[in-house]
């Protein structure tokens, strides 16, 4: 979630028409950018360059201001295709929706009101000895407040966007028509079957009954586990649209990057290894590593998790297939290698032998910077070398394969925590952590 102060009140369109008349309207203005800028282009003698065309400063202003406005799943696949994890989509495109992870606006206190009437009794109001209508952060689907009971308790109360639920389907074909429109695909690539799985996944997150029982399952695996902090849920105020927890006052996890080295890495260190029993103990996973929804309490040093309306539970059959080519990696076994990233998904036979063995020379490059003693998250000649090779892969029309949504969200989580390792700059036995994770 973005902070709240920065953005503005702006009420949520609701209704399905008025969303798709919005986005209508943005799209039309980026097709109708693109078609003068062409003109003007072969005024000029000069081929339309139509990538640049759909990058220009104008377009990038108005899909995030759009997004930003409309919130809901139009804001949210932005926020996905923002991840920076680039396994999936071009770093054109990534672009162009950058800046919506920063500039949810929020609700107005008029719309906020009859969100919260339309889900608790009649005067609610008296149950409170504060409500704060401006709320601490805002993201995609919902924001959050923070109030204080007549008991004195203090909670954390996280409002859901009206109308986001009922115009998921509708919002997510509306952005992959304009993904399509923008030409920044590889020719071929398989866009419907992520869509369809990013739909499903929104549906389930717009559940904030399931995200407080997801909420609660965290905190039971961790009871125990020192250094992590899970709210508790408070159930009588919580309902599908709305969902009421402790607040825990924290700072954003950011501000660990202004600690020494031992503490950066030892707050680097317990979300790695947590991602790592999500992903080989708990057969669990949060899956949205937005720095967000990690904050860090000063004085116990403890990490507080938020936001787990992305938990999913992973095949067995992929966790095991993560494992072998771990093992394999970590032993920089070639054949094994290639035969667990095949199981997985990241080889088809599809793939040309010439792609292949240049995805497995990437894979190489990954597991030898993985066994030094301590990998250093600032060190960007392994990021760098993967991006170029990314590149001649993508220029040589590898279009990548379709893989399970469950590969999906783990990439996407485990780039996450590089990208939050690089923040902090730490420095971690990544390969001695890997092979306690499988057990090797």
């Amino acid at each position: 979630m973005s902070d709240a102060r920065r953005a503005q009140g702006r009420a949520v369109p609701s209704g399905r028409l008025s969303r798709l008349a919005r986005m209508g309207s943005m799209t039309a203005g980026v097709a109708g950018n693109m078609a003068l800028g062409g003109v003007a282009q072969l005024g000029r003698g000069q081929r339309p360059n139509w990538r640049d065309l759909m990058l220009t400063p104008g377009n990038v202003n108005r899909v995030a201001r759009q997004l930003s406005q409309m919130r809901g799943a139009a804001m949210k696949i932005g926020q996905l295709v923002s991840m920076d994890t680039g396994d999936v989509l071009p770093p054109e495109l990534a672009q162009i929706m950058a800046r919506v992870r920063e500039d949810a606006d929020f609700m107005p206190p008029a719309q906020l009101k009859k969100v919260l009437a339309a889900n608790w009794h009649a005067g609610w109001l008296r149950d409170f000895a504060q409500f704060d209508v401006r709320p601490i952060a805002a993201a995609s689907i919902g924001q959050v407040h923070r109030a204080r009971l007549k008991d004195g308790r203090t909670l954390a109360i996280k409002v859901q966007y009206p109308g986001v639920a009922r115009s998921i389907d509708s919002d997510v074909a509306n952005v992959g028509a304009l993904i399509r429109m923008s030409g920044l695909l590889p020719q071929g690539f398989a866009l419907d079957p992520y869509l369809a799985d990013a739909a499903a996944q929104l549906h389930e997150e717009t559940d904030y009954l399931r995200e407080a029982e997801q909420m609660r399952r965290f905190g039971s695996l961790l009871q125990g586990t020192a250094g992590f902090v899970v709210p508790q849920v408070h159930d009588a105020l919580s309902t599908g649209q709305i969902l009421a927890m402790d607040f825990i006052d924290s700072v954003p996890i950011e501000e660990v990057a202004h600690l020494d080295q031992a503490d950066r890495d030892d707050v680097a260190a317990r979300l790695m290894r947590l991602t790592l029993r999500e992903l080989f103990e708990f057969g669990l996973m949060q899956t949205d590593p937005n720095f967000a929804n990690y904050r860090f309490e000063p004085h116990s040093k403890d990490i507080v998790l938020l936001d787990f309306g992305a938990t999913r539970p992973l095949d067995p059959q992929v966790v095991a297939q993560y494992g072998a080519l771990m093992r394999a990696g970590l032993a920089d076994d070639g054949p094994a290698m290639e035969a667990a990233a095949r199981a997985i998904g990241f080889i088809t036979a599809d793939v040309a032998p010439r792609h292949v063995t240049r995805i497995m020379a990437m894979m190489r490059h990954v597991f030898e910077a993985l066994r030094v003693p301590l990998f250093d998250f600032t060190d960007e000649t392994l990021s760098r070398r993967m991006q170029a090779e990314g590149e001649a892969l993508a220029r040589d029309g590898f279009i990548p394969p379709v893989v399970p949504i469950d590969v999906l969200f783990a990439q996407r989580k485990f780039g996450g925590m590089f990208l939050l390792g690089a923040r902090l700059r730490a420095r971690l036995p990544l390969a001695q952590m890997c092979a306690e994770a499988i057990g090797g």
